[in-house]
């Protein structure tokens, strides 16, 4: 049976497990995963028999931005619609439907996926206060590890 349920700190060690069936996440450690879903506004998985199969994390200030992150699929469970599941639940959770935003980052091989439950891709152009448009740029934090 396939339940949606909010993770809590106690999830952390099976869904560390999960993250660790992707290269890029392979070195999160339980007591890091424990502390972020500590953190976390939102954080849902998919269990299926009582095992996590999919999860997903939403960081938001529940008025203007609500940011999905952290999607995850079991590696021997994609293509099973377990991913449609989670984030039907994520973009239906009661507490986010006043955020007029729900956007997420995603490499370009899941467009299409996150198509086919919503998303749109975003316009990198907008307007400004000047008039014209302008296009936006993506940036991080450098840190300096000197």
């Amino acid at each position: 049976m396939t339940e949606v349920r909010e993770l809590a700190p106690e999830d952390a060690p099976e869904l560390t497990v999960l993250y660790g069936e992707y290269e890029w996440w392979e070195d999160r450690e339980v007591g890091d995963v424990r502390d972020a879903l500590a953190e976390t506004e939102v954080a849902l998985g998919v269990f299926d028999d009582g095992h996590l199969a999919a999860a997903g994390r939403v960081l938001t200030d529940y008025t203007y931005y609500a940011t999905v992150f952290d999607v995850v699929v079991a590696a021997d469970r994609r293509g099973e619609g377990l991913g449609e599941t989670l984030m039907d639940a994520l973009v239906d959770y009661p507490d986010l439907q006043s955020v007029p935003g729900l956007s997420l980052l995603c490499r370009d091989g899941l467009v299409p996926f996150y198509e086919s439950v919503g998303f749109e891709v975003y316009d990198r152009e907008m307007e400004v206060p000047e008039g014209g448009t302008e296009e936006l740029v993506r940036m991080t934090y450098a840190h300096d590890d000197s």
